[in-house]
């Protein structure tokens, strides 16, 4: 594993590495979500930026527009590109206690972090669901 410098002990574990795309005098935002139990998540959105996530407690089911639904557990991480990808879910697994996840996001300037999709938007990008995504 690769350590901190050279004289810790310490060690870094990567679990995710990208090169988004960052708007230029982005701010940068840190939150946590959490989830209640069995719950579907916020709807159909996108953000301003990327985001990067890291699930601290429970089970998501993870889902950006083109790409395959998959579950992330908490120890893993995950990450969107954000500006025109959708991001269509976020739905807590577990059905016995409440997922929370951690964020990072570099948010564009005079853009609001999250907007929501309206239902002839995402009727008119259906098309660029992937076909095992939950409808």
């Amino acid at each position: 594993m690769p350590s901190i410098g050279p004289s810790s002990t310490n060690t870094l574990d990567v679990l995710l590495h990208q090169n988004p795309t960052i708007a230029a005098n982005s701010c940068a935002m840190v939150a946590t979500v959490t989830i209640p139990p069995g719950d579907p998540g916020t709807g159909p959105h996108r953000h301003s930026g990327p985001v990067f996530g890291y699930v601290l407690e429970g089970e998501i089911l993870f889902e950006i527009e083109g790409d395959e639904p998959y579950p992330v557990k908490a120890g893993e991480a995950f990450w969107e590109p954000g500006f025109d990808v959708v991001h269509y879910q976020a739905a807590n697994l577990r059905t016995d206690i409440a997922s929370k996840f951690v964020v990072f996001m570099p948010c564009a300037p005079e853009v609001p972090m999250m907007t929501f999709l309206d239902e002839d938007e995402i009727a008119a990008r259906a098309h660029l669901r992937h076909p095992a995504a939950v409808n």
